[in-house]
């Protein structure tokens, strides 16, 4: 028995190893991925590339996903530059409205004597940034392409009140037939210690105006040590479930990579008080801030900065953001006309075109201004444009050569060269 138990036991042992040898060789007799695609595909073993085509999109195709779009610029007839000597700016527009007939539109207008000269430089009459000593200006249009300026909407309002410095970067809220412009409240010239400064608000019976400033602030910077602490930017709001949601954007970790993010605070009243979201920020990436409803959820369009710039990100609870499209050629300071940004809808529809800024218009960093434009896309779920569906974005070789190596990158490359 000394001698057979141990032998009894390395065979029982060699026949278990070849079950389970046999049992994960089963295991991997994975099928190729198939030539033709169907809903059933979706179950299969696949790699983590493929998952995310069937579960992070609304589509496995670009020309599938309602949330996937190229844009199409189109140059603004009516308003006026000065000759783009760099005196005259019109840039960060408001959602478009469509009341009385016609469409509206509201944006930062800065008219001064000289073109911007940096903090240093900068007084009472001399700007010094794009957006200092700047007015809310609004226009109106027929088509959405030929504007008529109708002048000043929200005016610097006397110094110590919030704003007296610049009043800029303002949104539109509709709200029981009266209106709300938000919009950042500079007290100290941009760039001095930073783009600081809270959101103020006025309101009106009509979008026509008067408007009639609070003169308080509405949405105060965060506690001290907050990733908000100093700035509340580019206010959002839309209506969702009976409340005001006002979407923002601040700066943060400075000095260093500056990282700039998307924050939320939700009022039952455009006066306020708001309550910001407990798990600020909301969208980890983007500059300037454009949402729209879709279907139960909110849609991003994120710009710029972060990781996850250049793409749309949807929320089907509005507060926690996936992307659903990777995007090229993306509008700056995006502000679509968003027909039911204001009825409380369940089913959002999409946007289909808007206004935007250049902000290099004139020569660079001789006469620096921005300008409005205008962009047409089909993150609509009412219209299917093919043409906005292409994945593909041909340039001008000279776009892409004019993209060259600074003189420093230059030198760098001569030197390590040799």
């Amino acid at each position: 028995m000394k001698t057979t138990l141990p032998y009894i036991a390395s065979v029982l042992l060699i026949v278990i190893a070849s079950c389970s040898n046999e049992k994960n060789t089963k295991k991997k007799e994975i099928k190729p991925f198939p030539y033709t695609v169907t809903e059933q595909t979706a179950n299969i073993e696949m790699s983590a590339a493929m998952k995310r085509s069937f579960n992070n999109y609304s589509a496995i195709h670009p020309a599938d996903n309602e949330l996937y779009t190229k844009f199409k610029y189109t140059k603004l007839k009516g308003f006026d530059y000065s000759n783009h000597d760099g005196t005259v700016s019109r840039r960060d527009p408001s959602k478009v409205i469509f009341e009385n007939g016609k469409y509206y539109v509201w944006y930062t207008y800065r008219n001064t004597p000289t073109i911007p000269m940096g903090p240093k430089k900068c007084n009472d009459t001399i700007p010094s940034t794009d957006w200092d000593l700047a007015e809310i200006w609004y226009a109106t249009s027929k088509d959405g392409l030929t504007w008529e300026e109708q002048g000043v909407a929200v005016p610097r309002p006397p110094k110590p009140n919030v704003g007296w410095r610049a009043v800029a970067t303002t949104d539109i809220l509709k709200w029981k037939d009266k209106y709300y412009l938000y919009y950042q409240g500079f007290m100290e010239a941009s760039g001095k210690k930073g783009d600081y400064c809270p959101v103020a608000v006025s309101y009106a019976d009509s979008p026509d105006g008067p408007w009639t400033p609070t003169n308080e602030i509405v949405i105060p910077t965060g506690p001290k040590g907050a990733w908000d602490q100093y700035a509340i930017h580019d206010p959002y709001p839309i209506i969702h479930d009976g409340k005001i949601y006002l979407y923002y954007k601040s700066a943060f970790n400075r000095p260093g990579n500056v990282w700039v993010a998307g924050g939320l605070a939700i009022a039952d009243n455009p006066l306020g008080p708001f309550t910001k979201y407990e798990l600020n920020p909301v969208l980890n990436s983007g500059h300037e801030l454009t949402l729209f409803p879709f279907k139960e959820g909110v849609a991003a369009i994120v710009a710029k900065d972060g990781n996850e710039h250049f793409t749309i990100q949807y929320a089907k609870d509005w507060v926690n953001f996936e992307i659903a499209s990777i995007l090229s050629l993306v509008p700056a300071a995006s502000a679509p006309y968003v027909p039911d940004a204001f009825t409380d809808t369940k089913d959002g529809q999409g946007i289909s075109w808007g206004l935007c800024h250049f902000i290099n218009a004139g020569k660079p960093k001789v006469y620096p201004h921005s300008i409005l434009a205008r962009f047409d896309c089909d993150l609509s779920r009412t219209i299917d444009d093919h043409e906005m569906k292409e994945t593909r974005t041909h340039y001008d070789m000279d776009h892409y050569f004019e993209q060259g190596l600074s003189k420093k990158q230059k030198e760098r490359i001569f030197n390590t060269s040799k």
